[in-house]
């Protein structure tokens, strides 16, 4: 029998998603409302949101990149190569959904979704226990209650 979440009932801002430090989480909460606000979105109210979404994913990924360069964070080119490709894709589905064609849309959301968990996890939890070890002199201590925080 299988009990589990499906993706979009898993994709909501949780616990599970700090990472410890403070800028990086904010950005990820935001990240998480508004690909939720997307994914239940009609057709027509599409177009705006992405929009709204690409402005975030620039900023987002602009002061992760500013961290990792302006620290010397050793592996910040995969990271930021990553973050190039995700801004691109953004870029051309933005475009298409534009002209009406929301299917690309669709498949964008639900690929953000696949993917974001394990960007986190991997990419962003290492520049998060960087950031914190250099400002406050170790990792960050981060307790998971499986809470739900909106």
């Amino acid at each position: 029998m299988t009990t589990g979440t499906t993706t979009e009932e898993a994709f909501i801002w949780s616990d599970k998603f700090i990472l410890g430090y403070r800028p990086i989480d904010e950005t990820h909460e935001e990240f998480v409302d508004l690909v939720r606000q997307m994914d239940g979105a009609a057709d027509s109210d599409l177009p705006p949101l992405l929009a709204l979404f690409a402005e975030h994913a620039k900023a987002h990924f602009d002061l992760e990149n500013k961290l990792m360069v302006e620290t010397e964070f050793p592996p910040r080119d995969c990271h930021i190569d990553e973050h190039a490709a995700v801004m691109k894709s953004i870029e051309e589905v933005l475009a298409l959904v534009t002209l009406g064609q929301y299917a690309y849309g669709r498949s964008l959301i639900d690929e953000l979704i696949r993917w974001f968990p394990s960007h986190a996890d991997h990419l962003d939890s290492a520049l998060a226990h960087w950031m914190c070890k250099r400002s406050l002199g170790g990792k960050p201590v981060v307790l998971r209650r499986n809470l739900q925080l909106r």
